[in-house]
């Protein structure tokens, strides 16, 4: 007897639209007296609510200052570097982004050994053609 009250009560729910908009063809939801139910006005309490601030770009003179943090965790990451414990993978992809963030060809040596030591073909392949595409920026950035 109940499980039946379940599924009448269920279907009632759902063919009123369930939690959403009335079923198309009905009058909304009624009550068990058959009545539709009365709601009080809800507040719109988004006017009360704090401004949401969009991020805004960078203004031109905030990239010197982002520059110089860049340059000041680049020199503090350096001599930190060797106590990551990381595989020769992760080591050859930090070593690779401490080049081309500040352009330190002197990295080069250390990221090749780092590929070099990558255990997987195909990702030993990539990190080699890596390093060549990188000293291929140095030469021709020096003979530019």
């Amino acid at each position: 007897m109940f499980g039946q009250d379940i599924n009448d009560a269920a279907s009632d729910f759902f063919s009123q639209g369930g939690f959403g908009s009335p079923a198309p063809g009905s009058a909304g939801p009624v009550n068990q007296d058959g009545a539709q139910p009365t709601t009080a006005p809800v507040a719109d309490d988004t006017a009360a609510s704090a401004p949401v601030t969009e991020p805004t770009a960078v203004p031109v003179n905030g990239s010197d200052e982002l520059l110089d943090i860049k340059q000041e965790a680049l020199q503090a990451l350096s001599p930190l570097v060797g106590h990551l414990e990381q595989s020769p993978e992760e080591k050859f992809r930090t070593t690779m982004m401490m080049i081309q963030a500040s352009d330190d060809q002197s990295l080069l040596r250390e990221a090749y050994e780092a590929a070099k030591a990558i255990e997987d073909d195909k990702n030993r392949a990539q990190a080699l053609l890596d390093i060549i595409n990188e000293i291929n920026y140095f030469t021709q950035q020096h003979h530019s």
